[in-house]
């Protein structure tokens, strides 16, 4: 297949700053840290005020308004983005590469998805050391947490710690969907994101409004079955 690739005149992808592509032989496991020019930060909320705009300002991060016009390229163009959020000894929190890579099999069926390794390699701190705490990405849609999204936080759930000390206290492992309403597709706006938390199976969406965030929540999940999961009222 990579022959005829190569005969059809297909080049490799363009670079992206601050997109980590994981070179033949390296580890499926770590992903490098941290990204440069973010951080640190004392707190969470600072932290992802700044992850939001960084992630949803990369090519085709949002297509929601190429949606609208041209359902078809927006479908084919749209790329998910994901990075660690995590925290140092310190307690204080710094952001990982981004990858862009879709998981296996995703790309042949025409679904958007981000292949996050589980762990952080920072060469300034010693292995095991790191606390991964958030797992974020953008929806280019928009839409809310996939069952994906959720089997994914879940089996980091049983290699990562369910909550971390910090600065600001404690903090539990979630994953995050960033999120975009602009019909201008030269500059996507931070307008929220969905939250998972495995530890108390709660989803929420955070909303931006006048410069504030809002939480609402969405109910518990209940899985159905591998694939299907309904949201249950609090």
């Amino acid at each position: 297949m990579a022959g005829l690739g190569l005969l059809a005149g297909c080049s490799a992808p363009r670079e992206v700053e601050g997109v980590w592509r994981p070179s033949p032989g390296a580890s499926p496991e770590h992903i490098p840290g941290p990204l440069k020019n973010f951080g640190p930060f004392d707190l969470a909320a600072d932290a992802l005020s700044a992850a939001c705009p960084l992630i949803l300002s990369k090519p085709n991060a949002s297509v929601v308004a190429l949606q609208e016009t041209q359902p078809e390229v927006a479908l084919r163009v749209a790329t998910e983005y994901c990075a660690w959020l995590y925290a140092t000894p310190e307690g204080r929190y710094e952001m990982s590469m981004l990858s862009d890579s879709s998981r296996p099999g995703d790309a042949v069926r025409g679904l958007r998805s981000c292949s996050l390794p589980p762990f952080v390699d920072d060469s300034r701190y010693a292995p095991g050391t790191l606390k991964q705490i958030f797992a974020l990405h953008n929806h280019p849609f928009g839409t809310r947490l996939s069952a994906g999204d959720l089997r994914f936080i879940e089996s980091m759930a049983t290699v990562h710690d369910w909550e971390v000390l910090t600065r600001e206290g404690r903090v539990r492992l979630s994953i995050i969907a960033f999120f975009s309403r602009s019909r201008d597709a030269s500059a996507p706006t931070c307008d929220g994101f969905y939250q998972y938390v495995p530890a108390t199976r709660e989803m929420m969406l955070w909303s931006r409004t006048g410069g504030r965030w809002k939480q609402e929540s969405h109910g518990i999940v209940t899985w159905l079955d591998a694939r299907t999961y309904r949201l249950d009222a609090l």
